[in-house]
């Protein structure tokens, strides 16, 4: 069975912001914090994931959450039709966090969290060889003011 194809309203949007603070939380708690039903909640919830807006869920460890001392955006440029190889060797990397492609003068942004700044360094290294890769930019994150 195919799932439908329709945009998240804002009752989903507000699910998934709930369920991305804390997944563990039990339907009745989402379903008093939205405003609706634990069957409404259940019923959301199944949707998304059959919909594939939601395709999992993870657990991240306080020191998941407070190793990485040094964070940077590394932004990168692809030559020709080569993202789903670069994204590949991006998804081999240990300090990738995330990778998202994009529009605009970038293809892709990467997430990358290291101990070091040299340890950074190398890995910007190793990704700026990657062939296919034409241009790159790096930004360090110094500070995060909200997360999801």
């Amino acid at each position: 069975m195919k799932a439908e194809s329709v945009e998240m309203d804002d009752l989903d949007r507000k699910l998934v912001s709930a369920l991305r603070h804390d997944a563990r939380a039990s339907l009745s708690d989402l379903a008093i914090l939205l405003g609706v039903s634990r069957t409404t909640v259940r019923g959301r919830i199944e949707r998304l994931r059959d919909r594939g807006d939601i395709v999992g869920f993870t657990v991240v460890l306080k020191e998941d959450a407070h190793r990485d001392a040094v964070r940077g955006l590394m932004m990168i440029g692809i030559e020709g039709r080569g993202a789903e190889r670069v994204i590949r060797l991006l998804n081999g990397l240990t300090s990738v966090r995330a990778i998202h492609s994009t529009n605009g003068r970038w293809d892709l942004i990467v997430e990358l969290g290291t101990e070091t700044l040299e340890d950074l360094d190398e890995v910007l290294g190793r990704i700026r060889r990657f062939e296919g890769i034409s241009a790159s930019e790096t930004n360090l994150l110094l500070a995060t003011r909200k997360a999801s």
